[in-house]
């Protein structure tokens, strides 16, 4: 007796009649099932009624646009797992990075040919059949993952299978105002995350490097960022889905235990900074910040004189001071030998006095 062979079913949601029946006739020959819709509520109508295996869907559409669509099947516990792709005719990289973001899985611009579409689909379509291949295999990575923060090649093993995103320097990767749904986990490179004020003065209030998570406070709360991420250098960030950090709070409580103790710290070194910007003068917070650069990003077992390279803005952000007022403690601090300035590098010659300097 023959096996029957189960079709994929793909959910295409476009509203241009022609590019729908064409993208459509594409994909029944490749070997699926297609339901299409006209526009953005007819495909959530779709999905909730007949689940589809992965979603395609234009963005620029009348009702209710792709971005309206990802946001009501994203939130939908039934559909979040669906895999979805984006179409549009405009090629503007921030089209492509605000889908991204939303936390969509690809981007297709038109015109876009039969094989590009094809292969998009078929990798993620055996990227959902190998996670579901191992069962609960990831999510139990993830217990090893919290269990052992600061693990990274732990963290590197448990995270293979996940998505990594290249960023440039000085590369938002969420701003305030933004509605959380991933964790994020730096691969390589630097992030700093800050607030800013209403007359758009920056205030660094983490300071981030390999191996670090980032973003989850947010996906805790159920609430929007109210800070920015951007990276100081050329990053490689890996994303987590929410819905596979949130599992791993609710059913596991050994790791809500660790992501507690991980907020408590998060908490205490915040206090820390506002005691410091309350109370300490300026040479002590620019020492300071100077200090905390060198804890976070000096090579393990380097014995030798730190040194960065660091814009001036951002080290008075850190500082929580103004770049006039900063260039010129730096310039005092060269003077008495304590750091060293060479092609705009900063290098720390005397760790001990700046550890010690009287507030």
């Amino acid at each position: 007796m023959n096996k029957t062979t189960v079709m994929e079913k793909i959910l295409l949601i476009e509203d241009n009649d022609a590019l729908r029946d064409n993208t459509a006739e594409i994909l029944t020959l490749a070997g699926y099932e297609v339901i299409s819709a006209e526009n953005g509520k007819i495909g959530v109508e779709k999905a909730m009624a007949n689940p589809p295996d992965l979603i395609v869907c234009d963005i620029m559409m009348p009702v209710l646009d792709g971005y309206g669509v990802y946001q009501i099947i994203s939130k939908n516990e039934a559909l979040q797992h669906i895999p979805f792709i984006f179409l549009s005719a405009k090629s503007e990289r921030n089209d492509l990075r605000k889908g991204m973001e939303m936390g969509a899985d690809d981007y297709i611009t038109k015109p876009f040919s039969d094989s590009e579409l094809i292969n998009a689909i078929r990798a993620r379509i055996e990227k959902i059949k190998i996670q579901q291949n191992v069962g609960g295999r990831g999510i139990e990575a993830w217990y090893q993952i919290i269990s052992e923060l600061g693990n990274k090649d732990e963290m590197h093993k448990a995270l293979e299978n996940h998505d990594v995103i290249d960023y440039k320097k000085k590369q938002v990767i969420y701003s305030e105002g933004q509605h959380p749904n991933k964790l994020y986990y730096i691969e390589s490179g630097k992030v700093k995350v800050y607030k800013t004020s209403d007359g758009g003065k920056e205030l660094i209030i983490g300071l981030l490097s390999a191996g670090d998570f980032f973003g989850h406070i947010p996906l805790i709360e159920n609430v929007v960022y109210d800070e920015f991420a951007e990276t100081l250098e050329e990053s490689s960030i890996r994303v987590i889905p929410r819905k596979e950090f949130e599992h791993l709070l609710t059913h596991n409580q050994e790791v809500a235990l660790k992501v507690i103790k991980l907020l408590a710290n998060n908490i205490s070194e915040k206090e820390q900074q506002l005691v410091a910007l309350a109370y300490h003068s300026l040479r002590k917070r620019v020492a300071d910040a100077l200090l905390t650069l060198k804890k976070k990003y000096s090579a393990q077992g380097d014995k030798g004189n730190f040194s960065i390279s660091i814009s001036r803005e951002d080290l008075a952000n850190i500082a929580g001071t103004a770049t006039e007022s900063l260039i010129r403690t730096l310039s005092d601090f060269k003077a008495e030998k304590l750091i060293e300035i060479k092609e705009g590098k900063i290098s720390i010659l005397e760790e001990k006095k700046l550890a010690n300097l009287f507030n």
